[in-house]
């Protein structure tokens, strides 16, 4: 009994001890949490800081912000499902673990998550919640919360495919207790995924157990956590928003100066046109201009005049991306990277500048335009070394070419640009015959249809059309409404779309979303163009393995280059300024974050 007692009473003092040691490393990694994280470097704003210098902390609440919105149809409050058209304005509803710094290239700040803790070989990282973080029904934010989203989000078979992409990192997640949560890698690899972790959004488990998340729903009295609830809907017409006078974040540094609108209401006009003839009206407050000939001629007026609406250009620094005529390489007409190329030169960017932009815009030369991760003339040393194992598995061009959309600058011009189109398709296997372009073993007729939601953007597709027309090339132009847009856009069912893919300062993990091989045959993905190939997919794991700013914008670079030298899309264009217009009422802080404009700073003129 005796030894029993010794073995008891040592077992006891054993499992007391590996008890206080767990305690004291809990301890010890919350003692070293952060209030923030950097991707590189160190975060611009210290624990102690106020605001964010972009807002206005002073900025007076109250007032009724309308906006406009160009669609047809809405059916659902939740924007994370592939199927249904979500709301405007419905994420407003919901907030994540951290707040993103608009003024920086990538650093993340406590938001629902009130400290973090990252070990220095980032194979983790530990989110401790903020204590008075709640939900819109007064119920308090939980780890279990936090794990239900990251489940839901990666799991459910009728969410985004976005979401297991860009954490499938994530070995394993451990509650340490009721406010405490850890997330373990696969790989230490993933340098920005302690970040992005960060910008999980997070949802009620109670609220999600009694409701199907797979469901489209238009329930007015959904549980958020954000610094809106939904005051009324009118389908397919308008939605309004109220702020939440019980938000528990509101006076936290990273929202000070922000939300500052009583209520936001969204009203749907069936086109632009109709949209822009609206605003200057005065049936909304608040407008970004996207199309050139718009901005150069269709603001203008009494309202103008008298000031009581306001013109405004607002540089940026943000990343451009690629917004461009995506080739679907799905379809067997695509799948020849010759006849992709072929299809470029008859696109004459300078004559469509000119005569439809008021030459406003400049030409997209890279997926990551306007940033310094674009590659630009040949690949530096530091580049080849990184794009010569690939040798064989990419083009050839990689290695000698600087890339150029084609070009009608002189000495080009569209004719001759369209004889080296020809040069190309008659290598690719194609001839013409009777004024028509056909495959010269198949007799197929070269034809494919260009999907579009916007009517407005005919008139840019049609010179298009016109110069394909001159290769012996038929293509119809198909104008669907939002829905079937979207919905087809989800199945990949399109031979040529627009499409838009938006880059930040800071690549990662989102690129296996936009060219992953794993993503061609995903419902929903970002991988339109349908891209596969083990010498990309190779490139992503580098990317988002980078170790330092350096070394990122390297192989962000070589990335680039391959994507281009591709041509899986015809590039479009961009412009290095915001063009807005709005109410004299409204003001906006006078420093502008380097993203663009951002309507969450704004207020009300007090009267």
């Amino acid at each position: 009994m005796m030894l029993i007692n010794v073995l008891f009473r040592f077992t006891l003092f054993s499992f007391l001890s590996l008890a206080s040691m767990l305690s004291l490393a809990a301890d010890d990694k919350q003692a070293h949490a952060q209030h923030g994280l950097a991707m590189h470097g160190e975060l611009k704003y210290p624990e102690t800081f106020s605001h964010f210098d972009y807002t206005n902390p002073d900025a007076p609440k109250g007032g009724t912000l309308r906006l406009g919105v160009v669609g047809d149809n809405f059916d659902s409050f939740n924007p994370y499902l592939i199927k249904g058209v979500p709301a405007s304005g419905v994420t407003y509803l919901y907030q994540s673990l951290t707040e993103h710094a608009l003024d920086e290239a990538f650093s993340e700040y406590g938001l629902i998550a009130e400290k973090i803790y990252m070990p220095e070989d980032r194979s983790s990282v530990t989110f401790y919640l903020n204590p008075k973080a709640k939900f819109s029904d007064g119920s308090p934010i939980l780890a279990e919360d936090v794990a239900f989203s990251f489940n839901t989000l990666t799991t459910h078979e009728q969410v985004s495919p976005f979401y297991s992409a860009y954490y499938a990192d994530v070995e394993s997640i451990k509650l340490h207790d009721e406010r405490t949560i850890q997330f373990l890698f696969k790989t230490n690899q993933n340098k920005e995924l302690p970040l992005i972790l960060g910008q999980l959004p997070i949802f009620s488990k109670a609220y999600w157990t009694k409701h199907d998340f797979g469901k489209t729903s238009m329930d007015t009295n959904i549980v958020g956590n954000g610094p809106y609830l939904i005051e009324r809907v009118d389908p397919g017409r308008t939605v309004v928003l109220k702020r939440d006078e019980n938000y528990w974040a509101k006076d936290l540094p990273v929202n000070k100066g922000r939300y500052n609108f009583d209520r936001i209401i969204f009203e749907y006009y069936k086109d632009n046109t109709v949209a822009l003839e609206a605003f200057k009206a005065g049936e909304y407050d608040f407008r970004v201009e996207r199309t050139a000939r718009n901005w150069a001629n269709s603001y203008e007026g009494q309202k103008f005049t008298s000031g009581e609406l306001i013109k405004e250009e607002i540089a940026h620094e943000q990343p451009a991306g690629m917004q461009a005529f995506v080739l679907n390489t799905r379809r067997e007409l695509f799948k020849d990277s010759r006849v992709r190329e072929a299809l470029s030169y008859a696109f004459d960017f300078e004559w469509t500048n000119e005569n439809l932009f008021n030459s406003q815009y400049k030409r997209t030369q890279s997926y990551f335009e306007n940033s310094e991760l674009a590659s630009r003339g040949l690949p530096s040393e530091a580049e080849l070394e990184i794009l010569k194992p690939f040798k064989g598995q990419i083009p050839d061009t990689v290695f000698d070419t600087d890339f150029e959309a084609p070009s009608t600058k002189e000495p080009n011009s569209i004719r001759k640009n369209l004889r080296t189109a020809s040069k190309l398709l008659k290598e690719a296997g194609w001839v013409v015959e009777n004024n028509k372009l056909v495959h010269s073993k198949t007799k197929k007729p070269f034809s494919f249809e260009f999907l579009l939601y916007q009517k407005d953007f005919e008139r840019v597709v049609q010179p298009f059309i016109k110069n394909l027309e001159k290769l012996g090339i038929e293509v119809v132009i198909r104008v669907v409404d939002t829905t079937q847009y979207i919905n087809r856009r989800r199945d990949f069912d399109f031979d040529v779309m627009v499409g838009g893919f938006g880059q930040s300062s800071s690549p990662g993990n989102e690129q296996r979303e936009y060219w992953h091989s794993s993503k061609v045959d995903a419902p929903g993905s970002r991988n339109l163009a349908g891209i596969s190939s083990p010498a990309i997919d190779q490139l992503i794991e580098l990317v988002i393995s980078a170790p330092d700013r350096e070394s990122l914008i390297t192989r962000t670079r070589a990335l680039d280059r391959v994507l281009l030298a591709g041509h899986y899309v015809i590039p479009n264009w961009f412009n290095p300024v915001e063009r807005i217009a709005y109410s004299s009422k409204l003001a906006h802080p006078e420093v502008a974050p380097k993203s663009g404009v951002s309507i969450d700073t704004w207020w009300f003129k007090q009267q």
